[in-house]
């Protein structure tokens, strides 16, 4: 299954009728140019994580990716070409959780 059909598949299993009405994803652009993914983890079964950079790859102005856990909230930021890496590892840290 690719990123994206698997990140919908986590959103539905998510929705129950009540967290979607308070929390979410959130994808979003940067002016920088980049992207920026919210993910809520409040009321899930990963809720109450502690605080933890999954990855923070600067390899230069241009190719950049830094994804962390802070206040239940997976936050992914990324150059322009990596809004599928975000995803990816957003993915892989729920797989690996």
């Amino acid at each position: 299954m690719d990123s994206l059909t698997w990140l919908q598949a986590w959103y539905a299993e998510e929705c129950n009728g009540e967290w979607e009405h308070q929390y979410g994803i959130q994808i979003d652009t940067l002016d920088n140019p980049g992207w920026s993914v919210k993910i809520d983890l409040k009321r899930t079964r990963y809720s109450g994580i502690a605080k933890a950079i999954i990855t923070d790859n600067h390899a230069s102005d241009s190719d950049w990716i830094v994804c962390k856990i802070v206040d239940d909230t997976f936050e992914g930021q990324g150059d322009s070409l990596k809004l599928l890496p975000i995803v990816q590892q957003f993915r892989k840290w729920i797989e690996n959780f």
